[in-house]
């Protein structure tokens, strides 16, 4: 059954945001850009190849412990260019503000920004500023777009997948939904989890170098692991077969996860980055991987198959396997 008005599960990054693009969004703006389904879009022009992207932020709260929406907004702009193997070089910013949010916090917000461009080597070179009234936001919505440079003989996409290869991640699963979520709902965990939020660029630039034949790069955000390896596997029409014993949860990420009855699978991530490639160039990834601040907890996580074509499936620590679908409904809103 169709639905008549947009609901939060849209927002979701799961089933029922894919089912609003398919039903809304992709037959209207129908073009080749957009049929890939990646998270920027690669242009060829003169002399170039252009990536370009766009995202908003609308998490809540502001502030989490590991960074902020402003900090988050770089990092996940750049992120997105860096899953097309593109070299972030510019972006933009446009601030939808509450009437009533206090300028201290407002510029708090745009420092971290400021601060998190500058270490990633981007530049923020144009905004837009609007107020609505109060009541009608909170506090602050952030809207960015992306510009990089894909270098020449890169082709890394969702689509790219093959049989035969192996999927990579660069570290620990579900971080940033935990700790949005325990900040938000004032939980006292034991342990320190935080935000992996952080930018990828330099990390997969230093993989492709070492390893051309790179297949896929995808960030699992909103959805998490599951649900962006479901993407994968539908995009290139092959299956997925996840190694639960492998997978990189911190156990204060896991106990949390488990006394709120969430599974860490679905968490959003905004510092981790999927590989998909050959298996005979798994080990110099994960050398490469290791070797970088931000891949020193990087594991080889699954397979790539050819049964059960669009389709994930776990293998348990006891040899059995279940079906990891896409996300359905909303655990978790306002995450990113």
């Amino acid at each position: 059954m169709k639905e008549t008005k947009v609901l939060l599960d849209h927002g979701s990054g799961g089933r029922a945001t894919h089912e609003l693009i398919r039903r809304v969004f992709a037959p209207l703006f129908q073009n080749p850009f957009l049929e890939a389904m990646n998270d920027s879009a690669v242009m060829d022009l003169p002399g170039r190849r252009l990536a370009l992207t766009t995202d908003s932020y609308v998490v809540d709260p502001l502030i989490f412990p590991g960074g902020d929406i402003g900090s988050l907004a770089v990092h996940g702009t750049i992120n997105d260019l860096a899953m097309s193997g593109a070299r972030p070089l510019y972006l933009t910013a446009g601030f939808i503000l509450e009437e009533g949010l206090e300028v201290a916090l407002l510029e708090t917000i745009v420092r971290s920004m400021a601060q998190a461009a500058r270490e990633a080597g981007v530049a923020v070179v144009a905004g837009d500023t609007k107020v609505v009234p109060r009541g009608k936001a909170d506090k602050i919505f952030i809207n960015t777009a992306g510009v990089g440079i894909v270098p020449s003989g890169v082709s890394v996409g969702g689509q790219n997948a093959q049989p035969g290869d192996v999927v990579l991640i660069n570290g620990t699963i579900g971080d940033h939904g935990t700790a949005v979520l325990c900040t938000r709902e004032g939980l006292s965990m034991e342990g320190d989890i935080r935000s992996d939020s952080a930018p990828l660029h330099t990390l997969t630039a230093a993989l492709l170098e070492a390893c051309p034949r790179v297949h896929v790069f995808r960030d699992p955000t909103r959805g998490g692991v599951a649900t962006t390896l479901n993407e994968i596997a539908r995009q290139s029409r092959v299956g997925v077969r996840l190694f639960e014993e492998t997978l990189p949860i911190r156990p204060d990420v896991a106990g949390a996860c488990e006394i709120l009855g969430l599974e860490p699978l679905y968490m959003a991530n905004e510092g981790k980055v999927l590989v998909v490639l050959p298996r005979e160039d798994a080990e110099r990834a994960l050398e490469v991987m290791r070797g970088h601040p931000l891949g020193q907890e990087a594991a080889l996580i699954g397979e790539v198959i050819a049964d059960d074509p669009g389709r994930v499936v776990l293998k348990t620590r006891i040899g059995g396997q279940r079906i990891v679908d896409m996300l359905r409904g909303e655990p978790l809103p306002r995450i990113c």
